[in-house]
This record gives structure tokens, C-alpha cells and sequence, in this order.
């Protein structure tokens, strides 16, 4: 399920999701979403410090990103 922050860091309202792979064990945790401002942009975040920094990349870059981690070339 998808959170809206309004109040990002940055400003940009965001639709958060937390990864999947993130577990339920407080370690490692990243949620990431689409800037909701019709730029295509991915955000990025630390889900342990929502108030924290917020990493905003273009949409081409995101799916770069998400390109190698499916195709296993970011090991």
C-alpha cells in the first residue's frame, strides 16, 4: 500500500512504497515512489528517517536502476 507524504524533505509529495525486500526485522529499509508532480521523477528514502533526505532521480535513471537490478548487474 502506497503512502502520500506531503511533506517531504524535498517538498514533493511522493507515493511511498516500502520495498519488498525490506523485511520486518528494523534493519535495512528503503522506500521509494513516484514524485506525484507529472515529471516521471523516482524518490527515495531511508523509511527508519522519514523526515530525513530524500534522493529524487529522472524517471530514465530509475528504470536504468531498476533495468540492472533485474538483469543482476549491480552485484
Amino acid at each position: 500500500m502506497a503512502s502520500i507524504d506531503r511533506l517531504t524533505s524535498t517538498g514533493l509529495p511522493v507515493a511511498w512504497h516500502v520495498s519488498t525486500r525490506s523485511g520486518n526485522g528494523g534493519g535495512n529499509c528503503v522506500e521509494a515512489g513516484p514524485v506525484l508532480d507529472g515529471s516521471g521523477r523516482f524518490a527515495v528514502r531511508d523509511s527508519k528517517d522519514r523526515s530525513g533526505p530524500v534522493l529524487v532521480y529522472a524517471a530514465t535513471d530509475w528504470r536504468t536502476f531498476l533495468t540492472g537490478l533485474r538483469t543482476d548487474r549491480l552485484a
